[in-house]
């Protein structure tokens, strides 16, 4: 698999922690893992690890999102935003294999193919402002 496709599979993963304890999500892994019949292995491994990477930084990550929109707390924002961004602030932030300039276009992908009208504009403008903040 390409590397935006993996990210999409992380992505699908990561839009699961909003809806199952966090206990369950070994279980939903595995489970998602099943129906991934063009993985291979090394596939499901990078997706494994990035989902496992992102979910042990969410309380940064979310504190990162909160303080950069300001007025948008994360627990106000569409989950499918949420998600693209918790991805896309993990890999500028931490993912040295991700530039920044390639996590912000693969964020506004995901968001105006699974995202709502204004999406795409949502998530360019918050990881626009975390980047420069950063610099």
């Amino acid at each position: 698999m390409i590397r935006s496709q993996l990210r999409e599979h992380v992505f699908k993963m990561l839009f699961q922690i909003e809806f199952n304890d966090a206990a369950d999500m070994p279980e939903r892994l595995r489970c998602y893992f099943d129906f991934l019949d063009d993985a291979k292995d090394r596939d499901k491994e990078y997706i494994q690890k990035k989902y496992e990477a992102v979910a042990s930084h969410l309380e940064e990550i979310d504190r990162l999102i909160e303080d950069t929109s300001k007025g948008w707390k994360p627990a106000r924002m569409n989950k499918v935003d949420l998600t693209i961004l918790r991805l896309a602030v993990y890999e500028m932030r931490w993912d040295d294999d991700v530039p920044e300039g390639v996590a912000i276009n693969e964020a506004v992908e995901l968001a105006k193919k699974f995202g709502g009208d204004s999406s795409s504009s949502f998530v360019n403008g918050v990881l626009g402002k975390l980047a420069r903040q950063e610099s």
